[in-house]
């Protein structure tokens, strides 16, 4: 098998999710004994969480860079970042390395054109919804993103924040989420992207109103197909 590289600690609950994702998908295709050759650089959650102006950005997108080098060095054949947001910092990532990076939205909208979704729902923290490090990559393959008011982009950012990146599920937020899709799909939505990871942690996907389409889970799927790209199935 090929080997992966994953950016993780961003936070470790979503780098547990990764490890376990695509050791999953490799054992179901290759045998129960099969696992998949990775190096992970966990970050200091610390230091890349809160980001706010552009010095804290900088200062974040040293700390990815160089995990991204050591992955390489470790003779890592493809790189995820294994967090939705810090992709804002994809292009520095690319600049510094010769090793390919997967990148998390293009995984997805080639899922969505696959499943025939012209219209979704992103939903994640403040700034993978409101910039275009996420949005425009995948409206740029003619997925049209629905506007989320500003009081939902708030509450869902602290939720995220709050809760589910310290491992907590709560009612509340299941409520809150369920109400968002459940207006989004009033809206015109067809389907919902979970642009945060721990966002399965409070929405159910084989039993919501709307396709989910997970981002984590499907930048695992393309990560773990390709390290199988060469193997034979079990």
């Amino acid at each position: 098998m090929r080997k992966l590289g994953l950016i993780g600690g961003m936070s470790w609950l979503s780098t547990r999710t990764y490890y376990e994702e695509i050791n999953r998908l490799v054992q179901r295709k290759l045998g129960r004994h099969a696992s998949a050759p990775m190096a992970i650089e966990s970050l200091d959650f610390r230091q890349l969480n809160n980001l706010a102006s552009d010095e804290d950005w900088a200062r974040a997108a040293t700390h990815v860079v160089e995990a991204a080098k050591r992955l390489e060095e470790s003779g890592a054949e493809r790189i995820l970042i294994t967090a939705n947001v810090m992709h804002r910092v994809y292009d520095q990532i690319v600049e510094a390395v010769e090793t390919p990076v997967l990148h998390i939205a293009d995984c997805t909208a080639h899922k969505m054109q696959d499943g025939g979704v012209g219209k979704a729902l992103l939903l994640g923290m403040r700034s993978a919804v409101t910039e275009g490090y996420l949005r425009d990559r995948i409206e740029q393959r003619g997925i049209e993103l629905l506007p989320m008011n500003a009081a939902d982009i708030e509450e869902v950012h602290r939720l995220i924040v709050e809760e589910l990146k310290l491992g907590k599920a709560s009612r509340n937020a299941e409520r809150a989420l369920k109400t968002i899709i459940t207006v989004s799909e009033q809206a015109g939505a067809k389907a919902v992207i979970l642009a945060c990871t721990e966002l399965e942690m409070v929405v159910d996907v084989d039993a919501n109103v709307l396709p989910i389409y997970d981002t984590a889970r499907i930048h695992c799927q393309v990560a773990a197909e390709w390290a199988m790209a060469d193997e034979e199935t079990a």
